[in-house]
């Protein structure tokens, strides 16, 4: 059996890398998508939707060494099975955990940066790795 998730979102924060017991290095971070439509009224409605990626080896260290908060980024991966927890206010949440197999840069550091401070940049660009 094969499974295969696509995302293209933006980082909520700034990756994570740790080193397995045996030396392998290991990235996290959170990406947040989003979905934008139209309500009966007419008006805007959004929802994120949020996913913790770890990307390991060569990739877990291009991804901690160019990654920052706010980039856009389209990660190719596998989805873990979700674990679930519950919130500060009795509700059931679930953690959504994808293993990426391929992690494209679709905006600069500049254009995070303007991201991060609220600013919307409008070309993006692929960078090569």
């Amino acid at each position: 059996m094969y499974q295969q998730i696509t995302l293209i979102g933006n980082l909520g924060g700034d990756p994570e890398m740790r080193y397995t017991q045996d030396g392998t290095p290991v990235t996290s971070f959170r990406v947040a998508t989003n979905r934008r439509w139209s309500g009966r009224d007419g008006t805007t409605q959004e929802k994120s939707v949020w996913f913790r990626v770890s990307a390991w080896q060569r990739l877990a260290e291009t991804c901690n060494q160019y990654l920052t908060k706010g980039q856009r980024v389209l990660v190719v991966g596998e989805m873990e099975e979700p674990s679930t927890w519950t919130d500060l206010e009795g509700n059931t949440r679930a953690s959504l955990e994808v293993r990426a197999r391929n992690v494209q840069f679709l905006s600069t550091c500049a254009e995070a940066q303007g991201l991060a401070a609220g600013t919307e940049q409008g070309v993006e660009e692929e960078i090569p790795f």
